[in-house]
């Protein structure tokens, strides 16, 4: 539900200074909202000073509008970031000028809100904490108070209340509505989604492909096998673009997806086709109207269950803004990102791709520099979204970047890429050890599974239907405790990581994955889980509580050729067999093919 609380004005020349409009009473004239609804959007619109994209004046660095919202029976402020909305319809007429203002908010209890509005100028007042500079543009009225009433959103729509917010706890992923862990079977590919000819101001940077990564082609993506999987009430946008897109949406969701990765930023990168600037080196100036767009595309998302997995850099750009520094540059930035997009409820925030200097690119992000990146984002999200750190492939690659991070209460977990699949249970189990002996579990997803050139191959390639990378990749990451797995394309392959046009490419792993996700979710208390001792099984093995019940579950992974250990048969009242590749599908005990034990103890 959206609260529109101003009428929108006219339209400005886009080059025109609103030197005159800012020193005089905005006019503002809205109608405080008189409801809202639990875990859904509430976009406060204001009627500000008249500008645009490239006034003298930048209504980026120049202007800061925040909304204070103060739950039913506290004095505690949640502060809400505003930002610049061109004419309040960008998305659909691409204006870059217009008079404006809006916040964006998602409450998390029901009740009565209040709220307080400050709309100030002053240089680089956007990325100033402190609440009461600059220099006020009187707003009239700029308080108030709404009502939330319970949402009636079902089902994995994230707005539905046993869903709610997904935050970082305790070294897992967890929907707080219902209190639940949550595991992810995502997509990793294509990076560049966003570099999609449907949005405003994006278009392929000219490029060579390093050995190493994919070749991105010359054309932005357009997803036209998924024009089918749009339907009517879907949302578009302008002369009614992006049916492919969120038809590609849709196939995810409806093949069980629920979480993809993606860059907001590649200049310099790989695909060189994302950004969300008014132009690929314009850093302080955005596009309205193409944030607007994919804002669209980010909330049908949410709406179908898919988590924002939003990666803010690579590794071939992250020395580009303030030479790796977090400063005024990289503060704006992650501050328009935040306000913009924070709202949403499924949202984990990436601090970069392969992060940190490595062999083939010495230079990159020190360790303080890291730091102080997290530190600044984790000042201006005021919903506390979980913050990842993607790593290089290599395990010594690791140790020497994400190991002095250890024990850092703000960053909740790494996303890791490991080259080699055979290593993932070892890597996983690995880094749950170190970051729990610091003090400070993180969550691990794997997210990028090598090697290079290969990652998840497409079905049509895939001889043994994926079952090499299911056993090792999947299995071996869930049953190490793992948060769950995204699917990287390769660089190699038709439909790869930066040139993936058909999600189909890769039906059998989304079929595969999902199986997996819901066979742990319904076998175990997925928030008992732990690694079984090493004396009760040496390989993949996970330990829970049977739902609703004390009895304790054990789930092993046995390869083709072994047997479960006699003492495991003689501690159980019940023993089954599962498909890997579907561990919906009860199998025979044929040691002659893997199989998921799943072992009920008394």
């Amino acid at each position: 539900m959206i609260i529109v609380l101003s009428a929108v004005g006219g339209i400005a020349n886009a080059q025109q200074d609103d030197s005159s409009a800012l020193e005089e009473h905005s006019g503002l004239n809205i109608h405080p909202p008189r409801a809202g609804t639990l875990f859904h959007l509430s976009a406060f619109e204001f009627t500000g000073p008249d500008t645009s994209e490239r006034a003298v004046t930048n209504p980026f660095t120049d202007y800061r509008l925040v909304v204070s919202f103060y739950a039913p029976g506290s004095d505690v402020p949640v502060h809400i970031r505003g930002f610049y909305a061109a004419d309040g319809k960008a998305a659909d007429t691409s204006a870059m000028s217009g008079p404006v203002w809006r916040a964006m908010f998602t409450p998390n209890l029901t009740g009565t809100w209040r709220w307080t509005a400050r709309l100030s100028k002053g240089a680089d007042i956007a990325i100033d904490q402190n609440i009461t500079s600059g220099k006020t543009i009187a707003l009239s009225p700029s308080s108030g108070s709404f009502h939330v009433g319970p949402s009636l959103a079902k089902g994995k729509d994230w707005r539905a209340p046993a869903n709610g917010r997904l935050v970082a706890k305790n070294g897992e992923l967890v929907a707080t509505g219902s209190g639940n862990v949550w595991l992810k079977t995502g997509a990793n590919s294509p990076e560049n989604l966003l570099g999609y000819v449907g949005f405003d101001g994006t278009w392929r940077i000219d490029s060579n492909a390093r050995d190493g990564e994919s070749d991105s082609g010359k054309q932005l993506h357009r997803f036209e096998a998924h024009q089918r999987d749009w339907r009517p009430g879907d949302p578009l946008w302008g002369d009614e673009r992006g049916h492919s897109l969120i038809g590609a949406v849709n196939y995810l969701a409806d093949s069980g997806v629920n979480a993809a990765y993606f860059l907001v930023w590649n200049v310099e990168g790989d695909g060189k086709d994302v950004w969300p600037f008014a132009g690929p080196d314009t850093q302080t100036r955005f596009d309205t109207s193409k944030l607007d767009q994919w804002e669209r595309v980010f909330a049908h998302m949410q709406k179908r269950g898919i988590a924002l997995h939003i990666v803010l850099q690579e590794t071939e750009n992250e020395l580009l803004m303030d030479g790796g520094d977090t400063g005024r540059i990289r503060k704006l930035f992650i501050a328009e990102l935040v306000a913009r997009f924070g709202h949403h409820n499924a949202l984990i925030w990436n601090l970069g791709e392969e992060n940190g200097p490595v062999h083939w690119r010495p230079e990159g992000q020190n360790d303080a520099q890291r730091r102080a990146m997290i530190e600044w984002l984790t000042r201006v999200d005021p919903y506390g979204h979980p913050i990842l750190l993607h790593t290089h492939a290599e395990p010594d690659d690791k140790v020497a970047i994400a190991g002095p991070l250890l024990g850092l209460r703000d960053l909740d977990g790494l996303s890791l890429q490991i080259s080699d699949p055979t290593l993932v249970h070892e890597e996983t189990a690995k880094w749950f050890k170190r970051s729990s002996d610091a003090g400070h579990r993180w969550v691990l997803t794997m997210d990028e599974i090598g090697p290079w050139q290969n990652g998840a191959i497409p079905d049509a390639d895939a001889e043994d239907d994926h079952l090499a990378l299911i056993r090792e990749a999947l299995w071996g990451h869930l049953l190490a405790g793992g948060s769950g797995v995204e699917w990287y394309f390769g660089a190699k392959f038709d439909h790869n990581d930066l040139s993936a046009e058909d999600f189909r490419s890769r039906q059998k792993l989304w079929a595969s994955s999902f199986a997996a996700r819901q066979f742990l979710e319904q076998t175990i208390d997925v928030s008992s889980r732990a690694i079984c001792p090493s004396e009760y099984a040496s390989g993949p093995c996970l330990l829970g509580t049977a739902p609703g019940t004390k009895k304790r579950v054990a789930i092993l992974y046995l390869p083709a050729g072994e047997v479960l250990k006699s003492s495991q048969a003689k501690q159980s009242e019940r023993i089954e067999f599962r498909n890997p590749l579907n561990a919906r599908e009860l199998i025979a005990a044929d040691q002659m093919q893997d199989r998921i034990a799943v072992i009920y103890r008394p």
